[in-house]
């Protein structure tokens, strides 16, 4: 079951129908990640995979930033009073093993955990999403920007690299000029242009944010889960395969789907010439 309640900068709130709200809640940080963070988010993942109740993820940061990207001012966290949702462990970095280590095993985590969640996710980008900000919005299924929001990994403006994924999540939207021309100009572009170049899907007023996103994740969560689902999978796994490695996988999803109940009402629904009540498997259980 997914815990809600307030963790180590972020919180967690659960919403009908099934929609679970994770808000980057260290404003004067600018949202900055740690490694507890992300520890404690992976976690927070994994619950949302396998709780039922949980059927959408949506993303957003108080205050002025999405996540400005990893916290290096070197100021101790701020979480009194917050729930830690595993334990410490050494960070790594401290020699180059040790960074290997460490980004395989507690930074990349992160993003794999977003991009293997079988329930959609929404990033709701309310501000400044850089570097690791930057690739959790990418590993998301649905970005929406606030008209204020900027995005960019400029990573290179420390001798850095986007060593989280990003650069193949660039690729992966974008091609691989477009994203030569990001990552080594340290471009941080405006919503508009993010939109432009198909970083995010829509652009809303930044009052309207909130609101739009959790109309989508309200339009997410009533439709068919199970098919949902397995089409979120294969249209990943498409992007990676070759053409008969893809109609391979569809067709194996598509012995699950056809066979389950949502299908039977979707069928059901348009000879009755009426909106499908999908997910009634779900609501048995609730």
């Amino acid at each position: 079951m997914l815990a809600t309640g307030e963790f180590r900068g972020f919180e967690v709130a659960m919403h009908d129908p099934g929609i679970a709200v994770i808000t980057f809640n260290q404003p004067e940080r600018l949202n900055g990640m740690t490694q507890p963070l992300k520890r404690d988010l992976v976690e927070a993942l994994t619950q949302a995979q396998m709780d039922d109740a949980v059927r959408v993820v949506v993303f957003t940061g108080r205050g002025r930033a999405f996540s400005a990207g990893d916290d290096i001012s070197g100021r101790p966290p701020q979480a009194q009073g917050a729930e830690a949702l595993v334990p410490d462990i050494f960070p790594g970095h401290h020699n180059a093993i040790g960074t290997y280590e460490g980004l395989r095993v507690l930074s990349q985590a992160l993003n794999v955990a977003v991009r293997n969640l079988d329930k959609l996710s929404i990033a709701a980008i309310n501000g400044i999403a850089i570097q690791t900000g930057l690739s959790l919005a990418l590993a998301c299924d649905f970005r929406i920007a606030a008209e204020s929001a900027r995005l960019g990994s400029a990573t290179l403006r420390f001798g850095l690299l986007p060593d989280e994924g990003g650069q193949f999540l660039l690729v992966q939207l974008m091609g691989v000029a477009k994203t030569m021309d990001f990552l080594v100009r340290k471009r941080i572009v405006s919503a508009m242009e993010a939109h432009e170049l198909g970083l995010v899907h829509e652009v809303v007023p930044d009052f309207a944010l909130q609101e739009r996103a959790m109309a989508l994740a309200t339009e997410l969560a009533n439709g068919p889960q199970v098919a949902m689902r397995l089409l979120k999978r294969t249209v990943y796994n498409a992007a990676e395969m070759t053409f008969a490695h893809a109609l391979d996988d569809i067709a194996a999803k598509t012995a699950v789907s056809d066979h389950h109940p949502d299908a039977r009402e979707g069928v059901r629904a348009f000879q009755e010439k009426r909106e499908p009540q999908f997910n009634a498997w779900l609501e048995e259980k609730s």
